[in-house]
């Protein structure tokens, strides 16, 4: 797959610890972002995953829910 060149802006000391990671493992600052933009991605995913999963479970209110846990000596 081809890459896709992008422009952004990074904070100076993010782009210097990027750097100095980059240098300690033998990776290009483009796949250290690579990497950590997949992971950002592949934890939404599972996030909504699990949204839609308990999307038909009853919901609670907050009053309802401190009721309970004091009722159950939780607080």
């Amino acid at each position: 797959m081809a890459s896709k060149r992008a422009t952004i802006y990074l904070d100076p000391q993010l782009h210097k610890i990027l750097k100095m990671k980059a240098a300690e493992t033998a990776q290009t600052i483009s796949d250290i972002v690579n990497e950590a933009i997949r992971h950002e991605l592949a934890e939404d995913a599972t996030d909504l995953a699990e949204i839609e999963k308990r999307a038909k479970e009853p919901s609670i209110s907050f009053e309802q829910m401190l009721k309970e846990l004091k009722q159950n000596g939780k607080i």
